[in-house]
């Protein structure tokens, strides 16, 4: 491993110690520099979309990113609340948040130790976000934990020539109300500038007590001045959503969508009720800082430093044997990262290092803030505490060189170092030790060839490794890494008003960490290692410009998505089930759009998205299955500028699952044994949880830009 690390930077030095004759200044924009070296271009063999600014703004009225990008390929989105505002969660050819990688100007964002990526913790981060690409399958290397199924890389607000005060409002379905106001100073002395935004999101919420009560800051702080740009960045969010995640059963689906049974209690008399504060309250801030430097025409260099501080609660009412106590579930948590890319490129040879090391330290505690009718437990006893630190050090290695105007070839190396130490208890383990160390060897290689102006074919082949995380030791503590190779095949077809991008995948796993459907004490998926395993898809996506007015825009994609002799536990026995379905993965995933706008200043919508069937376990349970639905979404947006008042006025509103679809787009199945009801004989038995989406809702909103 140290060798592999000194030989890539061996060949770095090498390649930047060469003699440098700078024939023409190289233009590049330095606020790309800051994401250069985990995005690709046109010419690399990813499957990739690259989403602007506008785009985003079009649809941004407060629901969450996820949601925003849910009409991408292969996407499905979910909300715990039901409407997009609070929890929500994204899943890419079928696979789970956990296996994203998710990078904020370069730094990672997934929890270190979960994996997972809350968005409710940065509320309206859309609003600041200047445009983001998505890559599927394992994509290029990037900073942070490895990609395996997608990997979501967003570039903040650029830096703004000209000043402007702008002041954003929402409301909406469920008592949702948004204000946002957005500013800059504009570049001062031509070199300086300071900008930032406030937001306030409130919501009760599609399901019962759902309520969101979200805000979030954005401050940017930036210096620019020939080949230098230096960024300080701060921001975050404080959230309080009620908890939502412990689904319905089939039964109350059928008469009750909209009940939510977390915070249930019975008091005194007997009576039931609900705990008004069951609520999941955190609080996190960012700290970053970048400078990207264009040393000559053929070097360019990026430094990032990030910091995240993150503190919050889960509260619940808890009953046990006639005892009632609150609880509060703690997390006390810091993240320091230190990024450093460096960028070569001259005539056919365009070489990238990067190299990032991040430390984790987090704090999990859970303290008793109420007691009744109990003599064993005390006010303010903390009945578990522990800690645990990760540190990753990874360095990847990139070479794009044009073997000629129609070739490119593609290599790409990655080292990652990770180690993780636990110690302490949780609230259901005592002892909790864990003290791993990984290696991991990505290796990445593809061709990309321009047939001619309209056709371009690419191929790759790439491997991954991935690490369990926290929840997961917790449920299994021989749990293994999961190991991936993903083969991409792709066609893109360019003339002047169409469009075609055809990609074809065949991703196969060994020791995949698939959610198995069940769910733990605070909502988070339980996965386990299904041992052999494949994913392999055809995705299309094709735009029509039918005239400067009207598009038509619409993506497919189509998958097989199994487990290779699965294996599970039923009335006591090991049972190999074959062939299984893997949960969470439907077959079909669809969506199409008409885009019309018949004058500049109005923008007309229509999107609808199906999702086909799929298992919410990997036994192919038919009790497990949830049913394919289809939803539809009408856009508009109108704008004025230049009037008396103001240099822009938009007036903008969705109106969500048009058609008033009933459906489900996540839960959770979950087995039992019973071992006492027949004697000597162990009988297995299933149930499920849904949760249920949003009947027909909408949001209006009006910009006003000075």
């Amino acid at each position: 491993m140290k060798k592999l690390i000194i030989f890539f930077y061996l060949i770095t030095l090498s390649a930047l110690s060469q003699e440098i004759a700078i024939d023409s200044m190289k233009i590049e924009n330095l606020e790309e520099v800051l994401v250069s070296s985990v995005r690709v271009k046109n010419n690399i063999p990813i499957a990739y979309n690259n989403i602007s600014k506008k785009e985003i703004s079009n649809r941004n009225l407060g629901q969450d990113l996820p949601i925003l990008l849910n009409f991408l390929p292969n996407v499905v989105t979910t909300s715990d609340a039901g409407a997009g505002i609070g929890y929500t969660g994204i899943r890419i050819r079928g696979i789970n948040s956990q296996s994203t990688n998710v990078t904020i100007n370069g730094i990672p964002y997934n929890d270190a130790e979960s994996l997972g990526t809350f968005w409710v913790d940065l509320p309206d981060f859309s609003s600041s976000v200047e445009n983001l690409q998505v890559q599927r399958g394992i994509g290029t290397s990037v900073n942070g934990s490895s990609a395996f199924g997608a990997s979501i890389n967003i570039l903040t607000d650029k830096i703004s020539d000209d000043p402007y005060f702008e002041n954003s409002n929402s409301i909406g379905s469920y008592n949702t109300l948004k204000n946002t106001f957005r500013f800059s100073t504009g570049l001062i002395n031509e070199q300086f500038e300071f900008s930032g935004r406030l937001s306030k999101i409130d919501s009760d919420g599609y399901i019962d007590r759902a309520s969101s009560d979200l805000k979030s800051y954005f401050l940017q702080l930036s210096y620019k001045k020939n080949k230098t740009l230096v960024k300080f960045l701060n921001f975050g969010g404080h959230e309080i959503t009620y908890q939502a995640w412990n689904g319905i059963d089939p039964e109350t689906l059928a008469t009750d969508r909209t009940y939510n049974p977390s915070g249930l209690y019975y008091d005194l008399n007997g009576e039931v009720k609900f705990y008004q504060n069951e609520v999941d309250n955190y609080k996190q801030d960012h700290f970053q800082l970048h400078w990207s430097e264009i040393i000559n025409n053929r070097i360019t260099s990026n430094l990032g430093i990030n910091l995240t501080n993150g503190l919050g609660y889960y509260e619940q009412y808890n009953e046990n044997n006639n005892q009632d106590y609150i609880t509060r579930k703690w997390l006390d948590n810091k993240f320091l990262v230190f990024n450093y890319s460096l960028e070569y490129e001259y005539k056919k040879n365009n070489i990238i290092f990067g190299t990032t090391y991040s430390k984790y330290d987090g704090d999990h505690f859970g303290e008793i803030i109420w007691a009744q009718n109990s003599d064993d437990i005390e006010y303010n006893d903390l009945y578990y505490n522990g800690n645990g630190v990760k540190k990753d050090f990874s360095n990847f290695l990139k070479y794009i060189y044009q073997f000629s105007d129609a070739i490119t070839i593609y290599g790409d190396l990655q080292l990652r170092n990770i180690t993780y130490k636990t110690n302490g208890d949780t609230s259901n383990l005592e002892d909790f030790l864990i003290d791993k160390s990984y290696s991991f060897f990505n290796p990445k290689a593809g061709l990309n060839f321009e047939l001619n102006k309209k056709n371009r074919f690419y191929f790759s082949i790439s491997k991954a490794f991935r690490e369990p995380t926290r929840s997961d030791f917790e449920s299994n503590s021989q749990i293994k890494p999961e190991e991936l190779v993903d083969i991409e095949l792709g066609w893109n077809y360019k003339l002047e008003k169409i469009l075609i991008n055809a990609n074809w995948y065949y991703m196969k796993y060994k020791n995949q960490l698939v959610l198995t459907g069940e769910i733990d004490d605070v909502g988070t998926p339980v996965r386990e290692n299904s041992g052999q395993s494949y994913r392999h898809g055809l995705e299309i996506e094709s735009i029509l410009n039918m005239s400067n007015k009207i598009s038509i825009n619409a993506n497919m994609s189509i998958s097989e998505n199994k487990n290779i002799n699965y294996l599970t536990s039923i009335n006591g026995e090991i049972v190999n089930l074959g062939d299984t379905q893997i949960s969470f993965s439907p077959k079909l995933v669809s969506s199409i759009g008409f885009r019309f706008t018949p004058i500049n200043k109005l923008y007309l919508s229509f999107i609808t998205k199906h999702i086909g069937d799929q298992f919410m376990s990997n036994t192919d349970s038919d009790l497990s299955k949830l049913d394919s639905y289809t939803i539809s979404y009408f856009n508009i947006v109108f704008k004025l500028k230049n009037t008396k008042l103001f240099n822009e006025v938009t007036i903008s509103a969705i109106i969500n699952n048009l058609f008033n679809t009933n459906y489900v787009s996540n839960g959770y199945h979950y087995t039992y044994d019973d071992t006492w009801s027949i004697p000597e004989q162990v009988v297995t038995y299933e149930g499920v949880g849904y949760y249920p989406q949003a009947t027909r809702n909408y949001l209006l909103g009006i910009t006003f830009k000075f």
